[in-house]
């Protein structure tokens, strides 16, 4: 059993984390963080896990002996501070994304961690998307052949001016890099298109982003301008074609705690593959879709933890995608530069 605690009860805890967890035996929540005045106006929301024990005391997890992970779940500017501290007191960690402001910054809190004899390790869940796990799947299978070209898409349609800044980059293609790396690892180039049409050098409202790796190039694409929905997956190899739209967002639910559907999709929602088998002739498979599971990630972590197996998310995954950031936001300020 490994008793954990979040710093943190946002959006994201009561969506992607608390729900997913129900299902793993081996982890028990057992604390959560929160600043007193995020309590003060939702305390209605913690009677949700009557089994937890809410606190505005950080002191009161990173002393509790009990506690082996803490997962940090607040904003990018805290994530440092919060996962030093809990490295301090012997804790692992599980920080969300994006790890932290940059990759000098993630070098330290893992340098930390190799001191302390402790396991850090970013929240990159979207590796177990179901759609993502399908898209896998059917490379795995051989039946693409050599895979000549990848479009990935997480768009959206809001096309209005928010306020600057690179919450593109940080909050939606950190996940879709991510995924790319996992497959395919550092690539051998990288060309970028990062820009604002509201705020020309200081925003990213729409990602272009080509990774070359040999003969196979990946485009990882962001936009809140995209009104109809574009194929999540589009994948074309030497021998044939996959297509698959995206499986959905989870459905949240802001007067209780959130219930996750585990059923598989429906067969109108399956990927498409066109190919050539061996025998020469054109086949057309609807491919099932996995099921998106985030719990896979922590039952990976819960392995890492007490036999010392391979994290799921490497530390050099984590720069790597720290560094493509990076040089997407001084791509989109070079913008302005220019004009």
């Amino acid at each position: 059993m490994l008793k954990i605690a979040f710093v943190g009860y946002g959006n994201s805890v009561r969506n992607y984390h608390l729900p997913y967890l129900v299902n793993v035996n081996e982890i028990v929540v057992k604390k959560i963080f929160r600043r007193e005045q995020d309590r003060i106006n939702d305390m209605k929301a913690e009677a949700w896990y009557p089994d937890v024990e809410f606190t505005s005391q950080i002191k009161n997890i990173y002393l509790d002996d009990e506690i082996e992970l803490i997962v940090v779940n607040t904003h990018v500017d805290t994530h440092a501070e919060y996962a030093i501290g809990a490295l301090k007191h012997g804790k692992n960690v599980l920080v969300e994304k994006p790890f932290a402001h940059n990759a000098e910054e993630a070098r330290r809190i893992f340098a930390l961690a190799e001191e302390k004899g402790l396991i850090v390790m970013a929240n990159q869940n979207r590796r177990y998307d179901g759609d993502f796990l399908t898209l896998k799947k059917v490379i795995d299978s051989g039946k693409l052949g050599n895979i000549v070209e990848i479009q990935s898409h997480y768009d959206y349609f809001n096309p209005v001016a928010v306020k600057p800044g690179f919450g593109m980059l940080y909050g939606l293609a950190v996940h879709t890099l991510d995924q790319m790396w996992s497959i395919f690892g550092q690539p051998d180039r990288v060309v970028y298109d990062v820009r604002s049409f509201y705020y020309p050098g200081e925003g990213d409202d729409f990602v272009d982003i080509d990774l070359f790796y040999g003969g196979t190039k990946v485009t990882i694409k962001c936009s809140q301008f995209v009104k109809k929905e574009f194929p999540k997956f589009v994948v074309h190899g030497d021998k044939g074609s996959f297509i698959k739209y995206s499986s959905g967002h989870q459905v949240k639910n802001p007067h209780g705690p959130t219930v996750v559907n585990f059923s598989p999709e429906e067969e109108k929602q399956w990927g498409e593959l066109y190919y050539r088998d061996e025998h020469g002739q054109d086949r057309l498979e609807k491919v099932p879709s996995e099921v998106t599971d985030y719990g896979l990630l922590y039952r990976a972590l819960y392995q890492s933890i007490r036999t010392g197996a391979a994290k799921p998310v490497r530390d050099d995954e984590v720069l790597g995608v720290m560094q493509l950031l990076e040089q997407g936001v001084a791509h989109a300020r070079s913008q302005k530069a220019e004009a």
